[in-house]
């Protein structure tokens, strides 16, 4: 059963180098829990998106969390490209495995059905193949003259996401963002950070039952109110345009994004 815990002790199983899972923009982001692994100064993460990331990868990035990259895309959307982890590409600074979509959804899924590794078509004949010695080709044992490449499961460390409730007893709602499911079935620990407690057992209100992640899935929960702000939580509310836009403008140049960094993230932590 998973306990719910303060923050920072939520948090504690993050450590320095750990391989850290996170999702997409849309599907409940957990920067609250974000800006405070920054506030503790962790280090030498290998994070992976499932598939893609925005402000939370831009963030761990520039405040020197990350050493290593797999994902599909880092991109702040039609506010334009990613500012720290366009500076840190070009700097040579950090470590990418550059993937695709589906391909990182396929790794995580052999993890969570506990498979080594996965088949994968489309990739043969893509510049991708030459930056992943790890993906390799093999001949289809079923058919002749049928290529295909074999990706290594994707195994986390730690899941970390955010939701808009628990129960006492550690089940969470993830409602239609199933990927938050395939993250927590993959990870060897997952810690959700939620907007509310929700009094009574979700998995026995058969309205809630469905989008329900059962809690012997997650290890921690902590509750954080408005824990995906900036950005959106699907259902709830919309991502800060105006925030985000402040973002774009001051992350620009390292000194900015450190003036960022004090009024955004340290401060807080004073308050």
């Amino acid at each position: 059963m998973a306990a719910i815990r303060p923050l920072d002790d939520a948090l504690s199983a993050i450590g320095d180098g750990c391989l850290l899972a996170v999702p997409r923009e849309v599907s409940g982001v957990a920067m609250e829990a974000t800006r405070a692994l920054i506030r503790r100064g962790v280090k030498g993460l290998h994070l992976v998106t499932l598939p893609t990331s925005s402000l939370q990868a831009d963030l761990l990035i520039g405040a020197g969390c990350v050493d290593v990259l797999e994902t599909s895309a880092v991109s702040m959307g039609e506010f334009g490209p990613a500012p720290r982890f366009t500076a840190a590409m070009t700097a040579g600074t950090l470590k990418i495995r550059e993937a695709t979509c589906p391909a990182i959804h396929a790794a995580f899924q052999a993890a969570e059905k506990g498979i080594p590794f996965v088949p994968l078509r489309g990739l043969i004949g893509s510049d991708l193949m030459t930056h992943r010695p790890d993906w390799r080709t093999i001949d289809n044992p079923y058919a002749e003259h049928d290529p295909i490449v074999l990706l290594p499961a994707i195994r986390p460390d730690i899941a970390l996401f955010h939701a808009p409730m628990a129960d006492r007893d550690g089940n969470v709602w993830i409602g239609r963002q199933r990927e938050l499911a395939t993250l927590a079935h993959a990870a060897a620990c997952t810690i959700v950070t939620v907007e509310t407690l929700h009094e009574g057992n979700l998995l026995a209100d058969p309205t809630l039952a469905a989008g329900t992640l059962p809690g012997f899935y997650v290890d921690a929960v902590a509750i954080a109110e408005r824990g995906a702000w900036p950005l959106p939580l699907p259902d709830r509310y919309p991502a800060d345009q105006a925030h985000l836009t402040e973002y774009m403008k001051r992350a620009a140049t390292p000194e900015g994004f450190a003036r960022y960094l004090q009024d955004f993230v340290h401060e807080r932590r004073a308050a």
